[in-house]
């Protein structure tokens, strides 16, 4: 439902679709919390779960496409992908180990409440931030490209990539704790994955405010090889300290390799469809990680940790594969240099 979702936000505005928005995922968060606490039947749960993840506002797409409405043609905008990058490294760092905390700690809903409650506060804070928000274009101006399925034809690639990007993601999770485990230190696992991340991070802040002659495809496709490559060596580590270098060094690559594939969507995507062509991508990744994670989790139960160290290499060879065989989608045309559109943003 995220394209279908953003889509909307780029006809009607970000301020006027993400209240309702909003509210339908609050009422089935509650309906799913309520269905768990009175021993509702599993179609109920399914059901409650579906609703609030198809109404979950797309909050990263609509900060990247008010970054693009707001610094289109200026080098800040890469800076700007940048911090968003380092600050999805945190929250996917941090927020899984304080809803694990809240869940064992003082109740088991009480993770998923707090997790709600965030989610509401920030979507309906960023509805009212209207300053930022991008100009809704009228449905008459670029009719002859609204009649395309995909709003962004790098996306005929991208979203592959990005499907089996997530796979990879939900492999190394699934893997690392099963490596630490069979190690027998598991609750080490989450400093393994917490290195990734801050690996990711770091670079995500370097690869920002730096300026690159190198085209977007070029680096992109530089990016997605070094993760790939690192991923292929994890599932030969001998133990937990070798691992945990090498994540490091692997997780360099994530940051730079996300920021160049939401700057080649933002510069080839009209700005009637800005939303709707990045939430495909973060779509794409969605899938790619609840799919990856159903299907390496029967590997690990039956090959081990390196067992799903392999899936994980696996699917960033087929996406780096992806990628090459796609690359001519890639290219985009170079910037006008344009003002910053708004006098309040310094």
């Amino acid at each position: 439902m995220s394209p279908l979702t953003a889509r909307l936000a780029d006809r009607f505005g970000q301020g006027r679709v993400l209240p309702p928005l909003t509210l339908f995922y609050a009422a089935s968060t509650a309906g799913l919390i309520a269905c768990v606490r009175l021993h509702a039947p599993g179609w109920a749960l399914m059901g409650c779960s579906g609703l609030a993840g198809a109404a979950t506002p797309q909050l990263g797409s609509m900060v990247r496409a008010r970054w693009s409405a707001l610094l289109g043609g200026s080098p800040l905008l890469q800076a700007a992908f940048s911090l968003e990058s380092v600050a999805d490294e945190v929250i996917f760092v941090t927020g899984p180990v304080l809803v694990t905390v809240l869940a064992t700690e003082v109740h088991p809903a009480s993770g998923l409440e707090l997790a709600a409650a965030t989610c509401v506060a920030g979507s309906l804070l960023l509805a009212a931030q209207r300053a930022t928000e991008p100009p809704v274009i009228p449905a008459g101006a670029g009719r002859g490209v609204r009649r395309q399925l995909l709003p962004a034809r790098g996306l005929v690639t991208l979203a592959p990539v990005g499907l089996f990007f997530g796979a990879m993601l939900a492999a190394i999770d699934l893997a690392t704790v099963a490596f630490a485990q069979e190690h027998g230190h598991e609750p080490l696992a989450g400093f393994l994955l917490g290195g990734y991340a801050l690996g990711s991070a770091a670079s995500g802040l370097w690869y920002g405010s730096r300026t690159w002659r190198a085209s977007l495809r070029r680096r992109f496709t530089l990016t997605l090889g070094a993760a790939a490559a690192g991923t292929a060596t994890f599932w030969a580590m001998p133990g937990l300290t070798v691992l945990a270098v090498v994540m490091l060094c692997s997780g360099l690559a994530v940051s730079p390799m996300l920021i160049s594939g939401f700057s080649l969507i933002a510069r080839q995507a009209p700005p009637n469809r800005r939303t709707e062509a990045m939430s495909w991508l973060t779509s794409a990744i969605s899938v790619g990680t609840a799919v990856g994670s159903a299907a390496v989790g029967q590997v690990i139960d039956t090959a081990g940790a390196r067992g799903g160290y392999a899936c994980a290499a696996a699917c960033a060879v087929a996406a780096l594969a992806t990628c090459l065989f796609g690359l001519s989608r890639l290219s985009v045309p170079s910037p006008a240099p344009a003002p910053i559109a708004h006098a309040d943003i310094r």
